[in-house]
């Protein structure tokens, strides 16, 4: 009885596929003293049919197989679904933007159906389609967004506190409660044919009693936990659906978490737009800055030079005016006049007290 786990699954599951038929079986009987000339896959199914309940034994060790695997993808969908449900009833930041989307509908159908004292989860998600009458690329729930991250910045983070949405969004309870009555259907199966074993002499060598029985008594305290924890998932989800004002009797978990999960994915979405946008809008902003600094330093510049230009034309100017006076603009190189009154220029600078040179004709 495969104590040791030697078998496969996949080989079961090939067993499984050519267990004989009645016929078979009678018509391998008939044959059993032509045993030597048959063929190997004959010998085999003539051995196989000589075991007592071979397709029921099989059936057992497949289950058993394949029962710690069934088990471990049942259990966290079910937890997804409790948790989920808990979250959605005791998270404060999303009820308390829940009242903020309540506000912006009464304030937006004011004098139409505005003071209304609730809505339809169902609508939650028409925030994203209200486009502005400015902008098309902008909607309510970008401004829902601004508004938040002013006035409520905790609230923004709220999907913190919905971490398993997601999961349960994919969780269909019909599909689960299958699951759940295969697992049961499957060990009750294992069980009688446990009695079934245990009414019947084994042959030497046959551990299928004591292998299948430690296996039913641990594999039946682990579905027990699960069932127990699948009620308690099941009235906590009844509790949040009503809570938010829709039929539990209707509506699956992969459709109620569907709505919450959009809602989280279009919010993150909208979020990381107004993000960008805001980016945008500063890189724009320190690009006309930068244009305009630009701008005003190359009137500066051209500013200074303006003035440098006039300064040299005044100081030629006066330079003329003076040689006039003196009669040195008679000389052949004027430009000496110039040059003498820079050198004077620099050494009254260097040296007040230093006695001005003289002029001496010959």
């Amino acid at each position: 009885m495969d104590e040791q786990e030697d078998l496969p699954k996949d080989m079961l599951e090939q067993l499984l596929k050519f267990v004989p038929e009645k016929s078979d079986i009678d018509l391998l009987e008939e044959h059993k003293h032509e045993l030597d000339r048959m063929a190997k896959a004959d010998r085999f199914l003539y051995e196989m049919s000589r075991i007592n309940h071979y397709q029921q034994r099989l059936q057992s060790l497949y289950f058993k197989k394949k029962f710690a695997e069934r088990v471990g993808e049942v259990k966290p969908k079910v937890e997804a679904l409790r948790v989920a449900s808990k979250e959605v009833l005791q998270s404060r930041n999303f009820k308390q933007l829940l009242e903020v989307v309540l506000a912006f509908g009464n304030y937006m159908n004011k004098g139409q159906r505005g003071n209304a004292y609730g809505f339809k989860v169902s609508s939650l998600n028409k925030i994203a389609d209200t486009k502005s009458s400015i902008d098309k690329n902008i909607t309510l729930l970008h401004y829902l967004i601004t508004i938040l991250e002013k006035k409520y910045p905790k609230v923004v983070a709220f999907h913190e506190d919905l971490q398993n949405v997601p999961i349960a969004a994919k969780v269909n309870m019909t599909e689960l409660d299958k699951e759940i009555s295969n697992l049961r259907s499957g060990l009750k199966n294992v069980e009688s044919e446990l009695e079934f074993q245990k009414s019947k002499s084994s042959q030497s060598g046959d551990k299928f009693v004591s292998v299948v029985s430690q296996f039913i008594t641990v594999a039946s305290f682990s579905f027990s936990d699960v069932e127990d924890s699948l009620t308690e998932a099941k009235e906590l989800f009844y509790r949040a659906v009503k809570h938010f004002g829709e039929d539990a009797n209707k509506m699956q978990p992969d459709e109620f978490f569907g709505i919450f999960d959009q809602f989280l994915q279009s919010f993150s979405e909208a979020k990381q737009e107004n993000e960008n946008m805001r980016r945008r809008k500063e890189e724009e902003e320190r690009r006309v800055r930068m244009e305009a600094q630009l701008k005003e330093q190359r009137e500066k510049e051209r500013k200074s030079r303006k003035a440098k230009e006039n300064g040299e034309e005044d100081g030629e100017f006066d330079d003329l005016v003076s040689a006039l006076r003196s009669g040195e603009v008679f000389d052949k190189d004027l430009s000496k006049m110039k040059r003498n009154r820079k050198r004077i220029n620099s050494q009254v600078t260097e040296n007040s007290r230093e006695r001005p040179v003289t002029k001496l004709n010959f």
